[in-house]
């Protein structure tokens, strides 16, 4: 019994600490080219993602077509996916931009509000999200990164962790149309 809670707690320490290591937003507060969340999903953009498991391998590739706008700051953006497995499925995020780069958001799928903030070219998007594995339903944790590359190029780094314990990636480059 001892052994188990020694055992316990020093799990729950490790995984304390490592969620304190990562990067923070403001270190890319100097980055260029600027994002501007607002302008950049406004419009059409083709999206081109992979997930990968735990160990790095590919489990699914996925191409999404995004329909963005904004009236204010309030954001619709409707995502579109196409798997490589032939299914299909949609999730439209609804936007707030509450000022000083910080947004939150919801959509269908997702556990309570999103939260994010954008400094420089980066915006971190926290959230949990609720997934259809297996039959059952998991809830997700989404630590979510987004880099603007160029006015029409964004990438996107998502680790999908349960527990504290990380399950995979999403990787996913976004090209915004050209009028």
């Amino acid at each position: 019994m001892r052994r188990r809670l020694l055992l316990t707690a020093g799990i729950a320490t490790a995984a304390s600490l490592a969620g304190c290591a990562g990067p923070r937003v403001s270190q890319y507060a100097t980055e260029k080219p600027v994002l501007d969340l607002r302008s950049y999903f406004n419009g059409t953009l083709d999206a081109y993602g992979v997930f990968t498991d735990r160990s790095g391998s590919v489990v699914k590739r996925f191409t999404v077509v995004m329909l963005c706008s904004w009236n204010g700051d309030d954001g619709v953006l409707d995502e579109a996916f196409s798997y490589s497995d032939g299914t299909t499925g949609r999730r439209v995020w609804r936007m707030k931009h509450l000022g000083n780069g910080r947004f939150s958001g919801t959509a269908d799928d997702v556990v309570g509000e999103a939260r994010g903030e954008q400094q420089g070219n980066a915006f971190r998007w926290g959230y949990t999200l609720r997934l259809p594995v297996d039959g059952r339903t998991w809830d997700v944790q989404f630590d979510d990164w987004m880099y603007l590359m160029d006015e029409r190029v964004m990438l996107n780094k998502a680790e999908m962790s349960k527990f504290g314990v990380r399950l995979g990636e999403v990787t996913l480059s976004f090209v915004k149309r050209t009028p």
